[in-house]
């Protein structure tokens, strides 16, 4: 395990940002940590970087203390904060050139350039970049030391589609070349869309953890069929089999169930016992987002904005 987590708490005055994390990630693939504001995302990374202290608890990252050993582990862990000034003064290969000379070793500015699609913009001043740009560069800045592990704290919040489907781009690389990627979001669907493991916090306490298609088979939601077949249907067989009727949408007849497989099984001893051929078949799962409104949606407004405002998370 390269990152390992024991009784972490970190805790604001009255305010309590983590309550006592238990928590190992292993080398490889994309990591997501997905809640809302306030639910001690970027309080945990932070811990983990070296950039705050823990109250209580232990963690250490590729065998090192980020409380007691930041500069060393700075060497191999690649960070994008939430928030970053960028001199504007600087183009944006000086800046990369810059960054590059904190560190004992660095890539090629060029292939950095190449790599966050910004080789056409390397002589521009940074407050000439667009949003989108500016993220790349951060991220960018993060990569140079050619990092083992690397930390995007909400990257493409407040970004336009293009420009947050571009940094998809770039993170869906760092996985193909077995970087460790740990990125926190608050969009649901783009944990789904990117990640390996998704790690759901909820008030500063894990409430989730999983792959998104682990995830989605534990919601309580049902799921919906259409049917669509070339005759009248008796679904007699598919009620006894514990789906739920719900009308009928066109030619399609709708059906809830709590178990998909139970159902198709069924819907095909019903198609052979009545002679009907199958036209049409549609099942959409419960999602990602499902998941997450049952665990978050009575999350306590007030609540969320004291530890966001005590915590910065």
């Amino acid at each position: 395990m390269i990152i390992q987590v024991r009784g972490l708490r970190k805790q604001y005055g009255d305010n309590v940002a983590l309550q006592a994390l238990d928590l190992e990630i292993e080398a490889g693939g994309v990591v997501g940590i997905l809640g809302p504001n306030g639910a001690g995302k970027t309080t945990f990374v932070e811990i983990v970087e070296g950039l705050r202290d823990a109250t209580s608890g232990s963690v250490s990252v590729l065998g090192m203390d980020p409380a007691s050993q930041g500069p060393e582990l700075r060497e191999r862990l690649g960070v994008q904060l939430q928030k970053t000034a960028l001199p504007t003064e600087l183009t944006v290969r000086e800046m990369l050139d810059l960054f590059a000379a904190f560190y004992t070793s660095a890539l090629p500015t060029d292939s950095i350039l190449q790599k966050i699609n910004l080789l056409s913009q390397a002589d521009q001043k940074a407050d000439t970049l667009s949003g989108g740009q500016q993220q790349r560069l951060v991220v960018g800045i993060a990569l140079i030391h050619d990092p083992e592990i690397v930390i995007l704290d909400e990257p493409t919040t407040g970004l336009d589609p293009k420009a947050r489907r571009d940094l998809h781009g770039v993170i869906r690389e760092l996985r193909e070349q077995g970087r460790t990627t740990i990125l926190t979001t608050h969009y649901i669907e783009e944990a789904e869309l990117l990640c390996d493991r998704v790690i759901m916090m909820r008030s500063g306490e894990i409430v989730a953890d999983g792959t998104p298609f682990d995830l989605v088979g534990q919601s309580s939601e049902s799921s919906t069929i259409w049917i669509h077949v070339d005759g009248d249907m008796d679904p007699a067989p598919m009620i006894a089999a514990g789906v739920e009727p719900l009308g009928q949408q066109g030619d399609h007849h709708k059906f809830a169930t709590t178990d998909p497989t139970a159902t198709i099984l069924a819907l095909g001893d019903m198609l052979r016992s009545q002679g009907l051929s199958l036209v049409d078949l549609r099942l959409k799962r419960p999602t990602l987002e499902d998941v997450y409104l049952e665990l978050m949606g009575d999350v306590p407004a007030d609540d969320d904005q004291a530890i966001d405002d005590g915590a910065g998370s």
